[in-house]
């Protein structure tokens, strides 16, 4: 009998192999280079048996997105057999938002379903009115771009071609998508593949008995470190920027014996902008900031998510009702969820709780027309300064908390869109103060070519990420456009039309200091 550690250790490895096939064969340098994309593998019931050390946004939202993909599917009478592949963007499904194409395939030993693999990939442009497709002035999700509902992309391994043309017919950059769903499909056959040779070595009963035991022990290892933490109630506020508007989001945190509650109740409600976030992207905010400050190696699985309650109101900003619009969700709110939980726990763990990070993923979008013809669409998002915290200055030029991706190197986007970079820097002194000092955010500047419409989604302009213990607030974000005729400062959520040799210049929040200095 083998220990069911191996086959669990095994089964995180493939999630991590999974992740290593979609980055080398996706032809969009978001997810080649960025490597925005998440790999996980599921038990026959949706549960999380084993994923990658991906994107936090994406992993803790798979929790919520299979689960609802089964029931879907259970409630149309669709039934995933074995070279079937389903392929879905819609958020109030999937969990995070449209631009994260969600593709899920069926593990089969001889007639018998043993789990499901299952990916997620930010895909530059999935339609809409702006590129980039998370459109600032969004007030529906229909403005977003194209909605997936589930629906066979593979059927019996047979790549369906009336699906992928509704897709590429309405995603922009034509050719970026196809590389990155056929990237995606090759991706779950990795993992299909590897996880019937552990069935093959192993047992299909040893290894389904494994993934039990897994989660088993995932929950009771929580529980046990959790056991360590002060019991009781802890709260915390925190704001989201809506032109002059500060949106409250509330958190009432508590410990007990049974794992920590996470209730939003008082938070403002939804709003006809893309700042409302998704269930799967609040618990997947909530998960992340009580993962990061368990110690131990904990099982990332159904055992650990078993554990976190939360409570998020119907037609609130962490839990706004279909066609709410929910771009900005998935990448600006899930900071601040992230942030207002870190804070709330500050109080009950004073001596781990960092500082709060830059706050904001600092989205870029930008694309257009190009004179020969075609369209060029690109995304990014730009790094700051993580928190100072107890023991430890923050880090500088950094992604902080719910995005976990790489830059994009300069001279891949000048290779490939019309851009020129003339800064690419640590932005010195935009870290709090402190005894423990903020991590500075970033500089990074960029001329267009040829003409463009720029979208920003950001966050923390107006309000700055807070210190703790006595340090300092860390400076706001700021975006600014040269032009021939001056300087133009832009609000966090804006689009605009640039010109050639028009220059933005974006400056990203630094870390808040932790201890008075």
């Amino acid at each position: 009998m083998v220990s069911w550690e191996i086959i669990y250790r095994a089964s995180v490895f493939i999630a991590e192999e999974m992740g290593v096939a979609l980055k080398r064969s996706a032809f969009s340098p978001n997810i080649r280079e960025r490597m925005d994309h998440s790999c996980a593998i599921t038990d026959e019931d949706g549960n999380i048996i084993a994923q990658a050390e991906h994107i936090p946004v994406h992993l803790g939202s798979f929790k919520i997105g299979v689960r609802n993909l089964l029931d879907w599917l259970s409630r149309e009478g669709v039934e995933l057999r074995q070279g079937d592949a389903v392929v879905l963007n819609d958020p109030y499904i999937s969990g995070t938002h449209l631009n994260d194409v969600m593709v899920t395939q069926p593990i089969y030993h001889g007639s018998r379903l043993v789990g499901y693999v299952v990916n997620k990939a930010h895909h530059v442009d999935v339609g809409g009115p702006v590129p980039g497709s998370i459109n600032p002035n969004a007030r529906t999700l229909y403005e977003e771009g194209l909605i997936l509902p589930p629906v066979k992309i593979m059927d019996n391994g047979e790549l369906k071609r009336d699906v992928l043309n509704i897709i590429l017919s309405n995603f922009k950059t034509t050719e970026a998508a196809l590389g990155d769903i056929m990237a995606q499909l090759s991706a779950n056959s990795v993992g299909v593949s590897r996880v019937a040779e552990l069935i093959s070595k192993y047992g299909v009963d040893e290894v389904v008995n494994s993934w039990r035991e897994s989660i088993t022990y995932g929950r009771r290892l929580s529980l046990l470190e959790i056991s360590k933490w002060p019991r009781g109630d802890y709260n915390a506020v925190d704001y989201m920027e809506l032109g002059d508007e500060l949106l409250p989001i509330r958190v009432k945190v508590s410990i007990n014996d049974e794992g920590i509650t996470a209730d939003f109740s008082g938070t403002h409600g939804q709003v006809d902008a893309p700042i409302n976030a998704v269930y799967g992207v609040t618990f997947s905010a909530v998960s992340f900031a009580i993962r990061s400050l368990i110690q131990t190696d904990v099982p990332t699985n159904e055992g650990f998510y078993s554990v976190i309650n939360v409570n998020a109101p119907e037609g609130t900003l962490v839990n706004p009702r279909k066609p709410a619009p929910v771009s900005g969700g998935n990448v600006e709110t899930t900071q601040r969820i992230a942030d207002v939980v870190f804070k709330a726990l500050a109080n009950a763990l004073p001596n781990s709780v960092p500082a709060a990070g830059s706050g904001t993923m600092m989205n870029i979008m930008i694309g257009g027309a190009l004179p020969n013809g075609g369209y060029w669409a690109y995304y990014e998002t730009v790094g700051g300064g993580t928190g100072g915290r107890p023991g430890k200055p923050g880090v500088s030029g950094v992604h902080v908390n719910m995005t976990n991706t790489l830059n994009t190197p300069i001279e891949i986007a000048e290779r490939q869109y019309p851009l020129l970079f003339t800064a690419y820097r640590i932005r010195e002194g935009s870290g709090g103060y402190g005894k423990y000092k903020g991590g500075d955010g970033v500089v990074r500047s960029f001329k267009v070519l040829t003409k463009a419409r720029l979208s920003i989604m950001a966050e923390r302009f107006r309000t700055r990420p807070w210190g703790l213990q006595g340090g300092g607030d860390g400076k706001p974000g700021r975006v600014t456009v040269r032009r021939l005729n001056g300087v133009e400062e832009l609000p966090s959520k804006v689009t605009i039309d640039l010109e050639p040799g028009d220059e933005v210049i974006v400056e990203t929040p630094g870390g808040g200091g932790w201890g008075s200095g």
